[in-house]
């Protein structure tokens, strides 16, 4: 075992880090024995000094500033618990690499705007740039495609990556509740970024989807043409049908590489109900990699919370401190291509709800438009009438997301439609 320490520098002193103090100072002895050398914290940085974390942090210097932190002479490694894709936390981001300082980061905004200048300006130095706790929290995806799946070329990454949704819909569907109900539950318990839209909108999500992208096809990262919708527009009425149909609603990101270019899509998608991600509860996400060689794996566990995430930060410092410089995203920064990036137009199933006039001919006026289309249905479903109008539920086979569209502006013209119909893709896992 070395005799020097690796000593870390921790900006940020919120959940995460003090769950790193917390691994640091309680597992001290274990740590050593599997880095090869004792792992210390020397200094950290947080606005309040005065604040009470919950932890003993009497032992270490403390900087106000964490772009001080980030050029000190006794630390080795920046740890980056801070949060945001400007500001304190790129500035100091971009001096502790300067400052010929390894980077261990939780930060998916920041690497999702900035990860191929910071990566780049990493390997130029010779420095270790790693973000295991951005994606997924405590599930070591990041090293299953840098590592474990190297010798695959992917062909598709697909997962739940944001605890906060995946909540709100399970809890409306085995509770029977409005979104609006579940969504201030959510805020009320915490669940919820400051900014509830990094969320609900499928933001953060599409963050982290946009990273596993750029090491699944080794692509810049391209958070920008990621196709994103949140779960704010899903009603109790489309969660109890589709359950109805053998279905469940997912945030589900999507990233495939195909002949028109990368697709990137973070969207509500139903799911089969007995698939491994249909049966997916609370707060937990799944990645789902799928490779030529090895076909599907799957990755289940925590996606947040302080001992998963910092789980996932010391497994990164565990590895510099052995000595690991693997490359960023897990080819050379510099071989990185930009990708073209492609609207979703691999053809999918696609659920529709509508409301139609009770009057002869007007389920068949709506099934015309869909045929002249070139979309044909699978499963046909009329509920209970409400007054003069009767709910439709349609499954229909696999469509192209453009003649979908073609018929669904059809619908309009066909003078028996009521409201704006609903249409949510299924994926097949």
């Amino acid at each position: 075992m070395s005799a020097a320490p690796l000593r870390l520098g921790l900006a940020g002193l919120g959940t995460v880090g003090i769950g790193v103090v917390k691994i640091v100072q309680a597992h001290a002895d274990l740590i050593a024995a599997r880095a090869g050398r004792p792992v210390t914290i020397t200094a950290v940085s947080a606005r309040d000094r005065t604040k009470n974390r919950d932890a003993d942090l009497s032992g270490y210097a403390w900087e106000t500033d964490p772009v001080a932190l980030a050029t000190r002479e006794d630390i080795d490694v920046f740890v980056e618990v801070m949060g945001g894709h400007e500001g304190a936390a790129k500035h100091a981001t971009e001096t502790a690499l300067l400052s010929g300082k390894h980077v261990v980061t939780a930060n998916k905004a920041l690497l999702a705007h900035h990860g191929q200048a910071l990566a780049e300006a990493a390997e130029r130095e010779g420095l270790a740039l790693r973000f295991e706790a951005a994606v997924a929290g405590g599930i070591p995806v990041i090293k299953a495609l840098t590592e474990g799946l190297a010798g695959n070329r992917m062909k598709r990454v697909m997962g739940v990556m944001n605890g906060s949704c995946n909540y709100i819909l399970t809890r409306m569907q085995a509770e029977n509740l409005p979104y609006e109900t579940v969504f201030e539950e959510a805020r009320q318990l915490g669940y919820l970024e400051a900014d509830p839209n990094l969320d609900v909108g499928g933001i953060d999500a599409g963050h982290k989807l946009s990273l596993l992208a750029s090491i699944a096809f080794g692509t810049k990262v391209a958070f920008d043409a990621v196709e994103l919708e949140g779960i704010g527009n899903v009603s109790i009425d489309d969660i109890r049908l589709a359950e109805d149909m053998g279905y469940r609603i997912k945030l589900l990101g999507v990233a495939q590489m195909t002949g028109r270019g990368l697709e990137q899509r973070m969207t509500p998608c139903l799911v089969p109900a007995d698939s491994p991600l249909g049966q997916l509860q609370g707060g937990t996400n799944m990645v789902v990699l799928e490779g030529d060689q090895v076909g599907q794996i799957v990755l289940r566990g925590p996606g947040a919370g302080m001992g998963p995430t910092a789980s996932a930060v010391m497994a990164d410092v565990i590895d510099i401190a052995r000595g690991a410089r693997l490359p960023t995203f897990g080819q050379p920064a510099a071989t990185l291509t930009a990708a073209q990036p492609a609207r979703a137009a691999t053809p999918a199933p696609y659920y529709l709800r509508m409301t139609l006039l009770d009057k002869p001919g007007a389920l068949a006026k709506i099934a015309t438009c869909l045929g002249d289309a070139g979309v044909s249905i699978d499963q046909m479903r009329q509920y209970g009438h409400q007054g003069a109008n009767a709910p439709v539920l349609i499954v229909t086979h696999k469509a192209a997301p453009d003649d979908l569209a073609h018929a669904m502006t059809r619908f309009a013209a066909t003078g028996v439609l009521v409201g704006q119909p609903v249409a949510i893709r299924i994926e097949e896992v």
